[in-house]
């Protein structure tokens, strides 16, 4: 399997790549500027990628994404509740002395429970609503792709429009902390965890 992660962006976000070294089909997940770094791995690599995923739509987590459909001519999916986040990219990089970046095209959404298949990787999508509305997480065997629902020792901020406390921690409690205690966590920011140190150790938990 690939699973490579790249630091991108002024704030500074994790973006990946994840997909089969078989086949070499990917997915890019959040790319959030630095795009770089992304094409300069996917060509070295021959990958092939198939679509970009973004697990919400705040800026700095898409701010690559319509470069990138661009350039490669790859479909974006995203929760339907974030796509309103999506639209307001352009003003949302102006407000944090970004780069002017253009609004990249929904091709499609993302809902619960949905398998995405790159090769014979399989990520099932998980909707964890509370840093956004339309937040999801990416889960595989043996990790999860966890956008800025949790992170090492916290979670993500609520304090953002759309943004609910009380529902993110639902959605960890509920739909995360279920899983194995060596699910290894890939957050949107900041190292790896996993949900066993989480469920003993996060303050928030």
């Amino acid at each position: 399997m690939i699973l490579k992660m790249f630091e991108v962006g002024p704030f500074p976000e994790n973006a990946y790549i994840v997909g089969d070294d078989a086949s070499g089909e990917v997915f890019v997940i959040d790319p959030g500027g630095d795009n770089h770094k992304i094409l300069g791995y996917i060509k070295e690599n021959k990958l092939k990628p198939l679509a970009i995923i973004c697990t919400h739509g705040h800026i700095d987590h898409l701010a690559g994404a319509a470069e990138l459909q661009s350039l490669m001519n790859l479909p974006m999916r995203i929760h339907s509740a974030d796509e309103p986040l999506v639209q307001q990219a352009p003003m949302a990089a102006r407000m944090f002395g970004m780069r002017p970046v253009e609004i990249p095209h929904v091709d499609g959404y993302l809902e619960e429970g949905d398998i995405l298949r790159a090769g014979s990787v399989e990520l099932q999508v998980i909707h964890t609503p509370g840093h956004s509305p339309g937040g999801v997480c990416l889960s595989g065997d043996g990790f999860i792709i966890a956008g800025d629902t949790l992170f090492q020792m916290s979670i993500g901020r609520t304090d953002l429009p759309g943004g609910s406390y009380k529902a993110l921690i639902a959605s960890i409690k509920e739909k995360l902390l279920c899983l194995p205690d060596d699910t290894v966590v890939y957050p949107g920011h900041g190292p790896s965890t996993s949900i066993g140190f989480e469920r003993e150790n996060n303050p928030f938990l």
